[in-house]
């Protein structure tokens, strides 16, 4: 099946570009609501699956002999900033556990937030493996690998962490991993449909605190993550200003080559979106539609209306252009 068109650019009245992708909405039994595009299309889920990696490190007991609390959790599944606010609380987190930035194995660059990266700047420091955005995920790693008494090299496919992870993943997708790609992180990313990612999503939705051993880890990861907006992502990002849209009723979460997910429990109904161009600003266009569509975004909500529609402003503050979304796709 093709791609739906789901949001284009308009500038002098003009169609300058059209962005197409796939998006499926799933209920609480995991069937298919509503979708455009090719349910059935295979992806690498990226960053949005941050809370299926983090399944292992609830289910084993290892966050709860760390102590961590639910800002931990909801830091366990970002793309963060690199802003002191996360920096400062991984590097806390590492040393609770007797470990260090070394101990670290997603690499670095430089943070994408400009106070902290100006502060390196001036300080003539260099930026450490704390910046990059997957050290919270990288951190609940660590601690699962410590409780888990498994080796150092925790990112390799056959250590006993990635295992655990890629079976959580295909057990709550309903789906067999298509395959695997090396993310920016270094850990694996395991492939699959956009139907299973939606599938998965609904799963976090319909889950309880009084369940099974996954549903409650689920329900705290989910809950985690809308409660703590500003650990998720960061100042001025779509995840942390459309969870406080949303007021806390909804967790979202972007991935890399546009990506988006949400969880929705009020609803129990789960949503991904993949934009075949790779485009955010298109994954961040069409997720709002679906989200004010499922009645829990505000569409007049300015954190909405950033995004969709979003004005296309040049350098001297001249609106040129516009996004919005394609005929005929809500």
């Amino acid at each position: 099946m093709a791609a739906a068109e789901m949001v284009q650019l308009w500038r002098g009245g003009l169609l300058e570009s059209t962005h197409r992708g796939h998006a499926v909405i799933c209920d609480e039994a995991g069937q298919v609501v509503q979708a455009w595009g090719d349910p059935d299309r295979v992806i690498f889920p990226r960053s949005s699956c941050k809370m299926l990696q983090a399944l292992p490190l609830l289910e084993s007991g290892a966050a709860e002999a760390a102590g961590l609390t639910d800002a931990h959790i909801a830091l366990s599944c970002a793309s963060h900033q690199g802003a002191a606010l996360h920096v400062n609380m991984a590097s806390r987190w590492l040393a609770d556990l007797g470990l260090g930035e070394a101990d670290l194995r997603c690499g670095s660059h430089e943070p994408y937030d400009r106070t902290e990266r100006d502060r390196l700047i001036e300080g003539h420091e260099a930026p450490c493996q704390l910046h990059n955005n997957c050290s919270g995920k990288h951190s609940g790693f660590l601690t699962t690998t410590r409780h888990l008494k498994a080796g150092p090299e925790y990112v390799e496919l056959d250590h006993p962490l990635q295992k655990a992870i890629k079976a959580a993943t295909e057990e709550v997708t309903g789906e067999t991993a298509a395959g695997y790609g090396i993310d920016g992180c270094s850990a694996p990313n395991f492939a699959m449909s956009v139907a299973g990612l939606a599938r998965g999503m609904a799963a976090f939705a319909k889950a309880s605190d009084t369940g099974s051993v996954r549903e409650r880890a689920m329900h705290r990861l989910a809950r985690s993550m809308a409660a703590h907006p500003e650990l998720v992502a960061g100042e001025g990002r779509a995840c942390t200003e459309l969870m406080r849209a949303m007021g806390g009723r909804v967790a979202i979460k972007t991935g890399a080559e546009a990506v988006f997910i949400a969880i929705i429990p009020e609803k129990k109904l789960g949503v991904a979106l993949k934009i075949e161009d790779g485009n955010s600003r298109a994954s961040e266009a069409a997720l709002v539609a679906i989200l004010a569509q499922l009645g829990v975004l505000d569409g007049a909500h300015p954190m909405a209306q950033k995004r969709l529609p979003a004005p296309q402003v040049n350098c001297r503050g001249l609106t040129v252009g516009e996004l919005r979304l394609a005929p005929g796709f809500l």
